[in-house]
This record gives C-alpha cells, sequence and structure tokens, in this order.
C-alpha cells in the first residue's frame, strides 16, 4: 500500500512591522497634522527670517522632552544663556531647573568648534550624549556654521558630514536656519536635500500689521497637510491654527 504523502501547507506572507514611532513637538495643534509628531530619530529643518519664531519652536520642541523625563541638549553659536533663559522664562519656562537636573544641557560653541567636532567625529558631544542618554538635539542656528564654508561643494559636504553624526548619535533633531523674507530665498543651503523634514516659518506684514504664518514643506514618511497655516506666539508658546489657511502671497 502506497503511503501518503502530506502537502505543505502554503507558507502565509511574513509582513515586516511598519510601525514609526512619533515623537510630540510640543507645539499646540502641530502633531495632529503631521501623524502625531517627528518620526523618531529624525532631522528637522525649521526655516525662516528674523522674528518668525524659529527658536521658540526650538525650545518648545525641548521642553516636551524634558517634560516626558528625557535629556536634551541645546546647541547654539549665537544665543547666550542668560538671555535666552530670561526669554523662555517669559512663557513659565524653567530651562534652567532642567539643567541643574541634569536633563537640559546648554553648549554654546563657535562655528569653528563644531567643524571640529565634526572632524573629530563628535568629540566631547558624543560623549554627553552616550553618558546621559540624550533623545532630543537642538542646533540653533545652522546658518554660521555654513558661513564657514566659500563654496556651494564645502557647504553641501560639511552638511552631509553635519547629519551623519546627528545620524550616529540616534537623536530626534531640530536644526533652525535664518532665511532672507522673501519665500524663494528660505531655503539658501543644501540642507534643504538631506533634511528628513522642512517646516518654513513666514513673518510677514499684512495691511500694516505683521502675522505669522507656518508651512510643512516636506516630511518624510508622513502625510501632512500643504496649506500655508496661521499662528500665533502667546503666553504659552507657539499655537498653530489649522483652521486659518494663508490664501494670499
Amino acid at each position: 500500500m502506497k503511503k501518503r504523502v502530506k502537502q505543505a501547507k502554503p507558507k502565509k506572507s511574513a509582513t515586516r512591522s511598519t510601525k514609526v514611532t512619533r515623537i510630540k513637538t510640543g507645539i499646540d495643534h502641530l502633531d495632529t497634522l503631521i501623524g502625531g509628531g517627528l518620526i523618531e530619530k529624525s532631522i528637522t529643518l525649521v526655516a525662516g527670517g528674523a522674528g518668525s519664531g524659529k527658536t521658540i519652536f526650538a525650545m518648545q520642541f525641548l521642553l516636551e522632552g524634558l517634560k516626558l523625563g528625557e535629556s536634551c541638549i541645546y546647541l547654539t553659536f549665537e544665543e547666550k544663556k542668560e538671555k535666552l533663559y530670561g526669554d523662555m522664562a517669559g512663557f513659565g519656562w524653567n530651562f534652567e531647573k532642567y539643567e541643574n537636573d541634569k536633563h537640559f544641557f546648554y553648549l554654546e560653541h563657535s562655528p569653528e568648534q563644531v567643524k571640529a567636532l565634526i572632524e573629530e567625529g563628535g568629540g566631547t558631544i558624543d560623549q554627553l550624549i552616550s553618558k546621559k542618554k540624550v533623545t532630543r538635539l537642538v542646533i540653533d542656528s545652522v546658518t554660521s556654521f555654513y558661513l564657514l564654508y566659500q563654496d556651494e561643494l564645502s557647504r553641501k559636504e560639511a552638511g552631509l558630514a553635519l547629519f551623519e553624526l546627528i545620524n550616529k548619535w540616534g537623536c530626534t533633531a531640530v536644526l533652525t536656519s535664518q532665511a532672507a523674507a522673501r519665500k524663494d530665498d528660505l531655503l539658501n543651503t543644501s540642507l534643504e536635500f538631506e533634511a528628513d523634514s522642512i517646516i518654513l516659518l513666514y513673518h510677514f506684514r499684512a495691511r500694516g500689521e505683521r502675522k505669522r504664518a507656518l508651512e510643512i514643506l516636506k516630511m518624510r514618511g508622513t502625510s501632512h497637510s500643504n496649506k500655508t497655516m496661521m499662528f500665533n506666539i502667546t503666553k504659552a508658546g507657539i499655537v498653530v491654527h489649522p483652521g486659518q489657511i494663508l490664501k494670499s502671497s
């Protein structure tokens, strides 16, 4: 009698998990427009002209992490600690307390020092991030750093090296960039091609009054609004108004 051969059951197709971890920005009404927050370990470029709210945006992002018990770094080329802390105190944000608690680290470096850090592969910042398990990083702003380089090719190479270093650190990063007033000039560096996300902040005059608006230019892996939305800087920080759309340039 012939033995019956069991036929192998067809294998079920394996489906890989595509779950993405989102990092809350702390910006009122922004996270709901970008799938719940920034993608973990991504790099976001926040570009805008003078007075558009770039530093407030960046500090609000760090504050959200500090509230959640994370460790954060603020690296600046321009802002003085006393002035920055004083300005942020106006929103009721006590960064000095978080610094004393060893969760917030204020670093003031010259562009030359950052250039040296990149050449060294991270240096002291690398050690700090590893030791304190830093999860959020802000560089405010990268414009001064880029002025060190005379030609576009050198700037692009420096930008690639900076992004590689940030990716190595594994932080969710926000980089601010000083930009000209006109929209066409908002992105004047090669950073726009390397950033995972780009958020543009506008500060313009309409009928004799200064107003602010926000545009999500790109955000990889995220379905986001393509509209330019108004926002205000309130006593509690930045508040986006998704229902208020800028209809004229």
